[in-house]
């Protein structure tokens, strides 16, 4: 989680609503009330900060319960010049990215996180996920306005910062174990990790063990195309660091 909110907004249910305005047919406000009414669908999706290093620690996986973006946004109508969808927060931020986006991965106005309502800190009452999309372009927490409009005619919080102004997430993968500077004794020993390439998914990964050849490793069952895939590989380990 990262963000530009020094403190988390706490945003009370009954004073929290969600316009969604701009190139569409129908403007219409929604309540806490009005957004549990809809269906809710369940989707595991892994989310990702474009800032995470290799490595690093800024990407996590979580089953979001919430409205699909694309059955809201077909009952209103969006207009065909549209080709961005820029969503609002309660604090001022903003997230945009591609109307064609939406074509049909599982982007959610989510309510719920891991069985629960989504913490504070994940953006309590509503937020947007986008899987394929870096955070800064789609993640927008404590969700409060959603804008269809042009990419020629707004830039969301970032692109005036010298960020890209689109963001699909890079394949990429992670070693879990072991960590950098561990200590390995020799025999048995599982190296592991996983690895994302959202929307698509992960069919194959290998490693090299020092700089040799390319060498298959076990992948676990794959959730979808948008949650990272465990991998790992059992190794005759030569003791060393």
């Amino acid at each position: 989680r990262i963000g530009t909110a020094l403190v988390a907004p706490q945003v009370a249910v009954e004073d929290w609503s969600l316009r969604i305005h701009g190139l569409v047919d129908e403007e219409i406000t929604l309540t806490f009330a009005d957004l549990i009414e809809r269906e809710l669908i369940e989707a595991d999706i892994t989310l990702t900060c474009v800032s995470n290093t290799i490595g690093g620690r800024l990407i996590g996986n979580a089953r979001w319960t919430g409205i699909r973006l694309d059955d809201l946004l077909n009952d209103i109508g969006v207009d065909a010049s549209a080709d961005q969808i820029v969503g609002r927060s309660v604090d001022g931020y903003t997230c945009g990215f591609p109307v064609a986006a939406l074509d049909g991965r599982n982007a959610l106005v989510a309510i719920g996180m891991n069985g629960d309502l989504l913490p504070v800190e994940h953006g309590f009452p509503a937020r947007l996920i986008v899987p394929g999309l870096y955070g800064y372009v789609s993640a927008t927490k404590w969700l409060t306005e959603i804008e269809l409009t042009r990419f020629d005619e707004f830039d969301h919080y970032w692109v005036p910062r010298g960020y890209a102004v689109e963001a699909p997430i890079k394949m990429q993968s992670r070693i879990d174990t072991p960590r950098g500077l561990d200590q390995i004794e020799s025999g048995p020993f599982v190296i592991g990790g996983v690895a994302w390439a959202q929307p698509v998914g992960i069919s194959e990964v290998e490693i090299s063990i020092d700089e040799g050849d390319w060498l298959p490793t076990t992948l676990a069952e794959e959730l979808n195309g948008s949650t990272w895939r465990q991998w790992s590989y059992e190794w005759d380990a030569t003791p060393g660091r």
